[in-house]
């Protein structure tokens, strides 16, 4: 569409060589998801701008000042406010979001303070060239925005609660695991281990998707389920826990294939209450990622943490019956209990927070029969 400015010779006469700055615009700026390209292009627009202006000012003041003092001046009022904002890209938060903005700034100024020798052309220099950009971005936001948008609200939203169903997954591949090692069924179950093992592996792995996701989702506009100060943040906070989970399960799996683990007989007296917390943190890990996906706000106090204190009474004293310390295998039965009561910690931390999510975005109240 952009392209359209060069054919038609009407449009070319109104906009010139810099046509191309607009084509250049969409290039960069076109991105998968809407708030995305949004996002980059308020920075380049703002970036543009304040080097437009600072530009012109630069290359104003040059002209004033006159002589072999000209060049002098422009170059180093480029170095200095160039300097300036090269050192606010690599502030981490900064950097994060204003990148591309303070890389537009630095070239922008550039441009403009050095290519006009008289004030009046560097102004219009750098209005055409400010038209050519909103051009570009006007062509660009229509396309994202009302063309099959994709938003990036909506993958954060479900990829977070698909992670409660993962780490549900992992679990219980973790702990099946643990009760058939020695009993024949290693090659058969191979396939599983690695299966779950990359599942979690992935939850563990999704912090820069997160954030990157997270920071396209505050850029969007008013959609759907979506509103305006949406907390995104509680997001990252829950994912942030997910992934303190995964790396407890992933301990729980270097526990359970030590080589100092009792043998299949002694691992039976565990079997009965590690099924009933198997079945319980996967049932609430299940409940929570479905009460995100379907906005539903649930109520921890009242049905998440009676469950899990059932299920630490019905585990502690199978436990506390091991004579523990008193060997190698004792000990390893000691580190599982640990971690099983990590894991039931982390869980509970968890609905916490999705309980938070839900009053924060308003979630309709969901009853569970319980």
């Amino acid at each position: 569409m952009v392209s359209l400015i060069y054919m038609v010779n009407p449009m070319f006469k109104q906009v010139g060589d810099d046509a191309m700055w607009a084509v250049m615009t969409v290039v960069v700026m076109f991105e998968f998801y809407a708030g995305a390209a949004l996002g980059k292009g308020i920075n380049r627009i703002i970036g543009t701008l304040v080097g437009a202006v600072l530009g012109c000012l630069v290359a104003i003041l040059g002209g004033e000042i006159g002589g072999i003092a000209k060049p002098i001046t422009i170059a180093a009022s480029v170095f200095i406010f160039g300097g300036i904002a090269t050192y606010f890209r690599q502030v981490p938060r900064l950097k994060l979001k204003y990148d591309y903005g303070f890389m537009v700034f630095i070239l922008t100024l550039s441009l403009v303070a050095v290519s006009g020798e008289r004030a009046d052309k560097v102004v219009q220099l750098a209005r055409d060239r400010i038209a050519a950009i909103g051009m570009g971005f006007a062509v660009c936001i229509f396309i994202n925005f009302f063309i099959c948008p994709i938003w990036a609200s909506n993958d954060l939203h479900m990829s977070t609660a698909s992670k409660f169903d993962k780490l549900a997954i992992s679990i219980e591949g973790c702990l099946d695991e643990y009760f058939k090692m020695g009993c024949g069924k290693e090659n058969q179950e191979s396939d599983s281990i690695v299966n779950y093992t990359q599942i979690c592996k992935s939850v563990f792995n999704s912090k820069p998707n997160d954030e990157a996701l997270a920071n396209h989702a505050k850029c969007e506009p008013w959609h759907g389920k979506f509103g305006l100060n949406y907390p995104w943040d509680k997001y990252l906070e829950i994912g942030e826990q997910l992934r303190e989970l995964a790396s407890t399960i992933f301990s729980l799996k270097g526990c359970i294939q030590s080589p100092k683990q009792p043998q299949p007989i002694e691992r039976q007296i565990l079997k009965e209450p590690c099924e009933n917390f198997m079945l319980t943190i996967g049932w609430i890990l299940r409940e929570l990622g479905e009460s995100i996906e379907k906005m539903e706000l649930c109520k921890s106090k009242t049905l998440i943490n009676p469950k899990l204190q059932s299920v630490e009474l019905q585990l502690c004293p199978r436990l506390s019956s091991c004579k523990m310390f008193e060997t190698d295998e004792d000990l390893a039965i000691a580190t599982f209990n640990f971690l099983l009561l990590e894991i039931m910690g982390k869980v509970e931390i968890l609905a916490q927070k999705v309980e938070e999510l839900g009053d924060a975005a308003n979630f309709r109240v969901k009853i569970i029969d319980v």
